[in-house]
Order: C-alpha cells, then sequence, then structure tokens
C-alpha cells in the first residue's frame, strides 16, 4: 500500500504543478511572451491566461507603462572644438512586446548608444552659444532620431531632455565675469535711472514751490498794497474832515525831515515843492510868537531875516 500512496502523492504534486504552470497571470500594463519548443507561439495580456504546461514557457516579462531612464555624462565636441559634458534623459515607453523582445537584444543598452551618437551629431554642428541656448532644438532633433530608429524595436520615445550641459572649466569662468559685467552694468543703469527720476521728482517739487511762492508773495503784495492804499485814504480822509491850517501841516514837514535823513548812505535828499510854502507858513509862525513874547521890532526884523534864510535850501545832486 505504500507504492501506492507514495505515487498518488506524485501524482498530487504533478497535478499542482501543472495547474500552476497552466493558469499565468498578468499584471495590469504588462505583456509576457509565449514561446514553444522555443518558438514565439503569442503575447499574452494583462489578466488570467492559459498555457500547456511543460510545452509552453514565458520567455520574458515586459513592463508597458512608461519608463524614464537617465544617462551618465557624455562628451562632446562642438564646432568651435569645444568639450561639454551632456547628460540626458530619455522618456520611452513599449508599445510592441514581440519586437522588443526579438529585434533587438537589449533595447536600453541601444536607445543609449544611438543617443550618445545622435547627440554627438547634432551637437557637431553648433557652436558653444547655440549649444547653451537651444536645448528644445537638440530635443527636438534628439527625439526625431530616436523614434524613427526604435519603432522597429517596439520602443516610442516620448520625450528627450537634456539634465545639463557644462561647458569647460575656462569657459565657465569667462561666462561667469561675463554675466557679473552685464549685473554691474544693468544695477549701474537702475540706479543712475532712479537719481535721474528723483532729480527730475525733486526739480518739479522746486517749481511747484516756487510757483506757489510767487503766487503767495503776489498776493501778499497785492493785500499790503491795497492795505497802504486804504490807510492812505483813510488819512487822507480824516486830515480833510479835519481841515488842518498851513502850521501844523508846516511842523509835520519839519517832523518828517529827520527820518529822512536817517542812514548813512543818504546822500541825496530830495525836498518836496510845498517845502518853501511850509517853511514860510512856520516862519511867520514862529514871528508872531516873538511879538506876543514882548519881542521889539528890531528882533521882529531879525526874525524876519531868519525866515528869509530858511526860504533857500540848496537841493544837492
Amino acid at each position: 500500500m505504500e507504492p501506492i500512496i507514495i505515487v498518488l502523492i506524485i501524482l498530487v504534486v504533478l497535478v499542482f504543478i501543472a495547474l500552476i504552470k497552466t493558469i499565468q497571470v498578468i499584471p495590469q500594463a504588462s505583456a509576457a511572451i509565449v514561446e514553444r519548443f522555443g518558438r514565439y507561439t503569442r503575447t499574452l495580456n494583462a489578466g488570467l491566461n492559459i498555457v500547456v504546461p511543460f510545452i509552453d514557457t514565458i520567455r520574458n516579462r515586459i513592463d508597458l507603462r512608461e519608463q524614464v531612464v537617465p544617462f551618465p555624462p557624455q562628451p562632446v565636441i562642438t564646432q568651435d572644438n569645444l568639450v561639454v559634458n551632456i547628460d540626458t534623459v530619455i522618456y520611452y515607453q513599449v508599445t510592441d512586446a514581440r519586437a522588443a523582445t526579438y529585434e533587438v537584444a537589449s533595447y536600453i543598452q541601444a536607445i543609449e548608444q544611438l543617443t550618445v551618437t545622435t547627440l554627438r551629431n547634432i551637437i557637431g554642428g553648433m557652436d558653444l552659444e547655440r549649444t547653451l541656448t537651444s536645448r528644445e532644438e537638440i530635443n527636438a532633433a534628439l527625439r526625431g532620431v530616436l523614434d524613427e530608429a526604435t519603432g522597429k524595436w517596439g520602443i516610442r520615445v516620448n520625450r528627450v531632455e537634456l539634465k545639463a550641459i557644462e561647458p569647460p572649466t575656462s569657459i565657465q569662468d569667462s561666462m561667469e565675469k561675463q554675466m557679473r559685467a552685464d549685473r554691474d552694468k544693468r544695477a549701474a543703469i537702475l540706479t543712475a535711472e532712479g537719481i535721474r527720476q528723483s532729480q527730475i521728482l525733486t526739480a518739479e517739487g522746486e517749481k511747484q514751490s516756487a510757483i506757489l511762492r510767487a503766487e503767495g508773495e503776489a498776493k501778499a503784495a497785492a493785500l499790503r498794497a491795497e492795505g497802504e492804499a486804504q490807510a492812505v485814504r483813510t488819512v487822507f480822509e480824516a486830515i480833510h474832515a479835519g481841515d488842518p491850517d498851513q502850521k501844523l501841516l508846516s511842523y509835520q514837514y519839519l517832523q518828517m525831515l529827520p527820518k529822512i535823513a536817517q542812514g548813512d548812505a543818504n546822500k541825496l535828499w530830495i525836498v518836496p515843492s510845498e517845502i518853501g510854502d511850509a517853511l514860510k507858513g512856520l516862519s511867520g509862525a514862529m514871528g508872531s510868537f516873538g511879538n506876543l513874547g514882548g519881542g521889539g521890532s528890531g528882533d521882529g526884523g531879525n526874525a524876519g531875516g531868519g525866515s528869509e534864510r530858511r526860504e533857500k535850501p540848496s537841493i544837492t545832486d
């Protein structure tokens, strides 16, 4: 009985292994290549699949999702004989699992070598300045060449990006100095523009201030003139209302003479034409005062003589 039990156990194990090999579960966004006696039979898609155990074998499982592969820096010579190191990143996707398995031995290595070769051809026709400023052009050219070459491998190149373009150290130092000079130049221009704008605003402010000051002074002068005119008018009306005589006017003229003579710079006196009449009236008043005080006729004659001399003041130009 024991040999029969052993045989049954072996049969059960074989059936279990056969079932495992018969049922193949393929994850989503994946594919599997099935070979029968070493020859391609079919491609298994996502889901539950049945194969013939011990006859069909799974050759390769391929991820159909988009893949990102960075490549190490590659030295490339530009048109002006400068060596630059360029890092690239490839975004690709397997569209045909059978072609990716049988048309190329290693599509990753093939894409890398094709990228390096194409990159050297493209950069070799550009100088350094154009290389640094034409990333979009280089990306488009690389993508076109890679997409065309990898199409027969069942690969679609979705995008190619240049991570970094590193020129030689000496060129980097020169570029840094140039950028520093450009920044200093822009800073100087902005500073000068700010100073110019500030001066313009200051001048505008001073202009407006001068205009307002002149307008204020003009209004003040007008108000002062109007006040003085009103004062003169008031004094004139008061004098006429008081009906002053010649003696009072003569006395007022004499009170104003010391004020006219004040100051060392007064070299020229302008004597009004009415001063003679005023002095005559004052002389007559003084003569009358002397007579009333008991003076003789001789004194009156002397007073008259004094009045005669005061009537002839000299006018010095």
